[in-house]
Parts: C-alpha cells; structure tokens; sequence
C-alpha cells in the first residue's frame, strides 16, 4: 500500500510539473523575450506557485492553523485559477491556427510612374505566368506569432481570473436560500408545511472562520424554520484551533431546535471532540439515533469516514425498531447511503458531501462516485436530497455550483 501510494504522489507531482511547464511556455515563453523582466518574473512564478499550491494542500497535516492561514489562500487560490488557465489555454490551442488565417494588413500598391509607356511585351504576360505558378506555403511571420501568443495568453488569463473571482465572490459572500418542497405520503396533515433549514459542508478552516458562520446562522434564523440540521463536513481541523470560529451557531433559532450529524472531514481531525463541542452549543448530534418530533421521525448516522475508527453509521440503530407508519427523515452526509436508506424504509433522506461539483467541470466526477450530486430524486418509495453546501473545501471558490442553504418544506398528502 506504501508503494502504491508513492507512486500516486509522484505521478501528482509528475502532472503538476508538467502542467506548470506548459503554462509557463505559452504564458511566459511564448510571450517574452529572453531575459526580459516578465520572462524573469516568469520563471519564478513557475516554481513558486505550485510549490504553494502543494503547501496549502499538506499544510493543515504538517502546520499550525496560524501558518496555514498564511499558505492556504495563495496557494488554494492557484489551484482555481490553474485549472480554468489550462482549460482556456487548451481552448486556446482551437483557436491559434484561426488568428494564423487572419489576413494582414498590406500596404498599398505604388502608384505607376508611366502607364503610358507599359507595352504589351514580356512584361504584360508576367501576371499571367505569375498566375500559374503553385501558391507558395503559407509562412507565419514572428511578428504574426508573437501577436497570437499574446492574444491567446491574455483572453486565456481574462477569462480564468474572471471566473475564479466570481467564483470566490460567490463564496465569501455567503450562501442563499433555495426552496424546496417535498411530498410524503405518510406525513400527517397537521405536519403540512413543516420547514426544515438544511446546511451542510460549512467547512470551516483556515479560510472560512467565524464570520462565515455568522452569515450562515444570520440566514437561517432569517428564514425562520421549524427545524435546523447541519449535515455534516462543518469544520477542517481541531476543536482547539476552530472552536470560536464555530461558536455563532449557539445563536441558531428554531422551534424544535437544532441537529447535527458528522461528515467525512470530521474524522480528519477527530469526530469525538466535535460532537461534544456542539452539544456544548445547544446543537443536537444524532449519533446512529433517533428522536420523534411532531408528525415524522428524525434520524441521523455517522459519517462512512468513521467505519475506520469503529464508528461508522449504523442503520438497524437509528432505524431499526421505529414505528414504520410514520414518516422518517434520516440525516446522512453522503449520498451513496441512499440504497441502505431504502432498505429501512426512510421517506426521505438529506445529505451534502457532494458540493454539487464545486468547480465546474467537476460535477462530471462528482457523479461517478454519487448517486445523486445535487437535488431532489426518488429512489423507489425513498426520496433523496443532496444540498450544494454553504461552504468550499480547498479553493474558496465556486463555479456552476453555487452554495446554498436549503429550506425543505414538508408537504403532506393527506390533505
């Protein structure tokens, strides 16, 4: 397993390298000349950012938060503009050979110093031997290239720093509410119209801190909702170094409280001492268990994440011995849980982990390993909805994957 997993580090390292060198030919090379100041600046930059790409990536296992902070936003930034760099410059590439056809610009023919005096002799049957001559190949001048170079280089770094800063806008901003309205069939009457806020994958770290949870808990408690449930990824690191940054959500209000189960990023840094410190805060953890509200039951499971540590989600816990003529909504991080939430009869699961892709075109991976990336979909009698989350791992930065906190609206068929 040791050797499998150095071989996979060289070869991310091996792509990275590779990825920078091409960026650094049509960016730096393709555009400069040598030993100018930008080919200089350049040159290092080339070096300097994947090595703090790879800094921020390791440096919340090697690092205290204070000097992570420092790597993490330089380094995770790049990583967004990298990507949407390299695929406007392999876009790029489609469009080189068009500016190579462009026709320039030449100057304009010199006025005859004497047309009476062209007599149709050899002279006046040139053109027509001209004429039949084969075209000669065209050749792009390095004037024409360099112009080129510079048009691409330029539209391709407009373009992805335009995206990754919207996309880092859209983040730091906060997530918006989304509406969605769920019909079960069991759900009695009186529950008709009962809301549930529903927030997952805060991820708070050394980007997203305490103001980030503020604005979270500002919009929810601006919804009013019957229900809050947080499911899970809230935070990446310990209790000791994010514990204040979590504090705002002692301020979530609703009617029947607040509720929390673990995601996968929990157990990086330890899942015991977060369940206990968001107790501490008036947040319920739902530890593969179960409690009966008003018109449907609420139960939650671990995260997969914890089956390493003996703690991982346990169906027949939460679900097992529950009267099956109510409605049930089960709280699970990820997805993929879905298939055991139809086999216990849940009506409806909610889960996060996915981000809905966070950078495009990342949804395309995203639902290789999920059933469901992001919405609302049925599963024989179980529905499953899956949340964008209100935060971003990594890169503080989303694209076509806008976050969300998302306000579910039981509605019951019995009326």
């Amino acid at each position: 397993m040791t050797v499998l997993v150095v071989l996979a580090l060289l070869l991310v390292l091996a792509l990275v390298g590779l990825a920078h060198w091409y960026l650094w030919r049509r960016l730096v090379r393709d555009v400069s000349a040598p030993g100018g100041p930008w080919r200089r600046t350049g040159t290092v930059l080339a070096f300097v950012l994947p090595v703090l790409a790879v800094g921020a990536l390791v440096g919340g296992r090697v690092l205290p938060m204070a000097a992570e902070r420092w790597l993490a936003w330089p380094g995770y930034l790049w990583l967004a503009v990298l990507l949407y760099l390299l695929l406007a410059l392999l876009a790029g590439e489609a469009v080189r050979p068009l500016l190579a056809r462009l026709p320039l610009r030449r100057p304009a023919p010199a006025e005859p110093v004497a047309a009476a005096s062209v007599t149709a002799g050899p002279v006046a049957a040139a053109p027509a031997a001209a004429a039949d001559a084969p075209a000669a190949p065209a050749v792009v001048s390095p004037e024409r290239r360099l112009f080129i170079a510079r048009t691409v280089a330029i539209g391709a770094a407009g373009a992805a720093l335009a995206v990754v800063g919207n996309g880092t806008y859209g983040v730091l901003r906060g997530p918006r509410l989304k509406q969605v309205t769920v019909p079960l069939a069991k759900l009695p009457a009186r529950a008709d119209g009962y809301r549930i806020a529903v927030v997952s994958d805060i991820h708070l770290g050394p980007i997203l801190g305490r103001a980030h949870t503020q604005r979270i808990v500002d919009t929810i408690n601006g919804a009013q909702p019957d229900l809050v449930v947080i499911v899970g990824d809230l935070v990446d690191g310990s209790v000791p170094d994010l514990g204040r940054d979590a504090e705002p959500l002692a301020r979530l209000r609703a009617r029947d409280g607040s509720y929390f189960v673990t995601g996968n990023h929990e157990y990086f840094s330890g899942a015991a001492p977060w369940v206990d410190f968001v107790r501490s805060l008036g947040v319920h953890p739902l530890q593969n268990a179960r409690v009966e509200l008003a018109g449907f039951d609420l139960a939650g499971v671990n995260d997969l994440a914890g089956q390493a540590e003996g703690d991982g989600p346990d169906f027949a816990k939460a679900l097992g011995d529950r009267d099956r003529s109510r409605t049930s909504v089960l709280l699970s991080h990820q997805p993929v849980t879905i298939h055991d939430a139809v086999r216990h009869g849940v009506d409806l699961q909610l889960s996060g982990h996915t981000h809905g892709g966070q950078l495009w075109p990342g949804n395309y991976l995203a639902e290789l390993a999920n059933p469901t990336v992001a919405g609302l979909e049925r599963y024989g009698d179980t529905q499953l909805y899956v949340t964008r989350g209100a935060g971003a791992w990594g890169p503080p930065v989303r694209v076509g994957a806008p976050s969300d906190i998302t306000i579910v609206t039981l509605a019951s068929l019995q009326i």
